[in-house]
């Protein structure tokens, strides 16, 4: 089974560059301006600074594409903060040595980026061949950092061919085929995890009573993490494809691509019968006034 995964992910990134990467109007779209986004990256690297998705150190890299962090997970309180906004109940994290400075990109911003893309930024390498060498390709043709956000599709592609190797060397691994599965348990106290995600870096913090009773828990999920780019790349794509006012299903479409990009949580967790999209967009003019709204879900439809 592990050897066919590594057959149609090779299939799947092979179909990807035929299908855009060949298509000149496509590739622009991903390096477009209204699909850019400068922020800090994040992921797990081994010692190597390799991809590794269960163990390792956090390292952050800048939009600069230079070294900023690179901690233990149980560190993680002492390198990011979490900022709240009255309108939502999503958090905002951001790394306390730059500080909370809004929804803002760039080297002066706090804010960074995780999964597919983060991890292709921080890393230096694969350490499966055959993603390795997709992964150097995707370099040579978009730069690094890669700051395209609809890239996260092509390093998504390239992920899911490591996962296919990586899951053919562990079903060959004696250790892993071995009986002896489980761990000791020791005395409950309080635990920090870090693993990488499909969609990002994923924090869990909890902490026991004796009694083995939850006391106090905290957690960063990979869409957490994503929360402030998200929201800027949102913005970025509708200014850079709604010009003076002209609004229709296309443009909604393509503003709604930048949010899909990161495979939020939230797209799969709330949905829309009977299957009509709930984006909406609303354009206001200089003066604030609404001048016209499109999308949205009509009265005789069931959210959930």
């Amino acid at each position: 089974m592990a050897e066919s995964c590594v057959k149609f992910a090779q299939f799947s990134l092979n179909f990807f560059k035929d299908t855009v990467l060949k298509n000149k109007a496509y590739l622009d779209l991903i390096k477009s301006e209204a699909y850019t986004l400068e922020t800090y990256n994040m992921g797990l690297v081994d010692r190597n600074n390799n991809l590794n998705f269960y163990e390792g150190k956090i390292r952050v890299k800048s939009p600069l594409d230079e070294e900023f962090a690179c901690f233990e997970g149980d560190k993680y309180i002492e390198h990011i903060g979490e900022h709240v906004e009255p309108w939502t109940y999503m958090k905002y994290p951001y790394l306390k040595e730059i500080g909370w400075k809004g929804l803002t990109g760039g080297v002066d911003s706090g804010i960074y980026r995780v999964g597919p893309l983060g991890r292709i930024n921080v890393i230096d390498g694969f350490t499966t061949p055959l993603a390795n060498e997709a992964y150097k390709e995707l370099i040579e043709t978009l730069g690094k950092p890669v700051n395209s956000t609809l890239a996260y599709h092509w390093a998504r592609l390239i992920e899911l061919l490591y996962a296919s190797e990586r899951a053919l060397e562990l079903s060959r691994d004696k250790d892993v085929l071995k009986q002896d599965l489980r761990n000791k348990v020791g005395k409950p106290t309080e635990g920090i995890g870090v693993v990488e995600a499909a969609r990002g870096t994923l924090i869990h913090h909890y902490k026991l009573t004796e009694d083995a009773r939850i006391e106090k828990a905290n957690m960063i999920v990979a869409t957490t993490n994503n929360a402030g780019a998200i929201c800027m790349s949102v913005k970025n794509a509708a200014m850079g494809m709604i010009k003076n006012g002209k609004v229709d299903d296309g443009i909604l479409n393509k503003v709604e691509m930048a949010f899909r990009a990161y495979d939020p949580c939230f797209a799969c967790s709330t949905h829309c019968l009977p299957g009509t999209s709930p984006i909406e967009i609303s354009i206001y003019d200089k003066n604030k006034d609404l001048v016209k709204k499109i999308g949205g879900v009509p009265n005789d439809f069931t959210a959930f």
